[in-house]
């Protein structure tokens, strides 16, 4: 309801399907637990869960629903704070600018202590990694996959210009490093020859060009080692690569 991004998983090597994924309904207070097909029943006490209506619909708000998904790995769980709390600025062909996020990081913290929380621990890990300038889920788990294998922290969506001229925006980017890591989605398929041409024109300039795909997300301590080589190669000497996990 809030058109927030749904977990990121895989089967068979290809992004799973979860449009149709168990529907997670829950009373408030004494009342029975919701139950029948494709239901998740769950009570919530009165004052952990905040309530907002969508098209006539009660649902939890933004935080209270993020609060209440500690039980999600990391990655997605940051994927889902970064969607609550977008700030839609201003730049180039960037829709809605100025459209109001839904929620704030101040919101989320509030939230995960309202009261006992599933996976308090991840919550607490995870607010202090949701970001303002995210723009797709993808984008926010390579950043995670970045910041546990000790990597510095990119920069989001950043547009480049050249000699004046603007070569587009990337997904993440070490700007002083002129560092650009792009997720290359399947549904970019229509986009491939722009992308091509792009990508072209950013290394013409001298920037590294780290695309990533749906494989190379699976393999997290490969997708670190090439983003570390890059940074490694233009600041030589420096080693960079060191597991929080």
């Amino acid at each position: 309801m809030h058109r927030a991004p749904l977990p990121l998983e895989f089967q068979n090597d290809q992004v799973a399907d979860l449009a149709h994924a168990p529907v997670h309904v829950s009373a408030v207070g004494a009342g029975p637990i919701p139950r029948g097909e494709g239901v998740h029943g769950h009570r919530d006490r009165k004052g952990l869960a905040d309530v907002v209506e969508i098209d006539g619909i009660a649902v939890t708000s933004p935080a209270s629903t993020w609060a209440s998904l500690g039980h999600l790995p990391l990655a997605d769980l940051v994927a889902v704070g970064d969607h609550f709390c977008r700030v839609w600025r201003e730049g180039r062909g960037r829709p809605d600018v100025g459209r109001a996020p839904i929620a704030t990081v101040g919101d989320l913290r509030r939230a995960i202590t309202a009261g006992r929380r599933v996976g308090i621990v991840r919550l607490r890990e995870a607010v202090e990694l949701v970001r303002e300038d995210a723009w797709s889920p993808r984008e926010s788990a390579v950043r995670v996959v970045l910041w546990q294998w000790g990597l510095p922290e990119p920069a989001l969506n950043v547009d480049i210009f050249h000699v004046g001229r603007f070569l587009g925006c990337v997904d993440l980017a070490y700007p002083d490093l002129k560092i650009a890591i792009e997720y290359q989605s399947v549904l970019h398929t229509e986009r491939y020859a722009k992308d091509v041409e792009r990508f072209d024109a950013l290394r013409a300039a001298g920037w590294i060009v780290i695309e990533v795909t749906a494989e190379l997300l699976q393999h997290p301590k490969q997708l670190a080692y090439r983003v570390r080589r890059a940074i490694e190669a233009r600041r030589p000497g420096r080693s960079l690569f060191r597991s929080r996990s």
